[in-house]
């Protein structure tokens, strides 16, 4: 019996792949484009996508929301600082 047109193949890509790339908040727009080109490329380099399925995006998330060993990112910053 057919698997009618929903048939996948290994000469066929498999969907859409979404990758969602989660940091702090502070990188400059041109850092972020350059990670996105390059995760794009990676994905396309690595699984077989055509580029026009690729989808990526970036959270950002402010330091004050993110701790390391129970403490936040800023305030880890604030002692570097001054130590």
């Amino acid at each position: 019996m057919s698997a009618g047109p929903f048939r996948r193949t290994a000469a066929r890509h498999t969907g859409m792949p979404f990758i969602q790339i989660t940091m702090i908040a502070g990188r400059t727009e041109q850092q972020k484009r350059d990670l996105l080109a390059a995760v794009s490329q990676a994905t396309t380099d690595s699984i077989g996508a055509p580029p026009e399925t690729v989808r990526a995006w970036i959270v950002e998330v402010p330091p004050t929301e993110i701790s390391v060993a129970g403490e936040t990112v800023a305030d880890r910053r604030a002692k570097a600082d001054q130590g």
